[in-house]
């Protein structure tokens, strides 16, 4: 697998935030097109190739901003479990 921090730098380079747009939420390259919404269309089950063919203007770099975006969130994300004590 090639790739790297700088390779996913740039492909985060491709998201964008716009406050009038879907509300602030991530957009590819400024469109109106969510990164949610590609996720879910993958999560759904679509291939890149379906979905490149839904949206022409879209490059296959842009699933893949969407993918490392997701793993940039998650990576960050931490639980923390909120232990009760119960009285014996």
């Amino acid at each position: 697998m090639s790739g790297g921090l700088s390779t996913i730098d740039g492909l985060l380079d491709r998201i964008s935030f716009d406050p009038d747009i879907f509300g602030g939420k991530p957009l590819i390259r400024g469109r109106r097109l969510a990164v949610e919404h590609v996720l879910d269309m993958l999560a759904a089950g679509d291939t890149p190739a379906e979905i490149l063919d839904a949206y022409p203007w879209l490059e296959p770099e842009d699933i893949r901003a969407c993918c490392a975006y997701a793993n940039r969130i998650v990576k960050n994300e931490r639980i923390e479990l909120l232990v009760l004590e119960t009285a014996v």
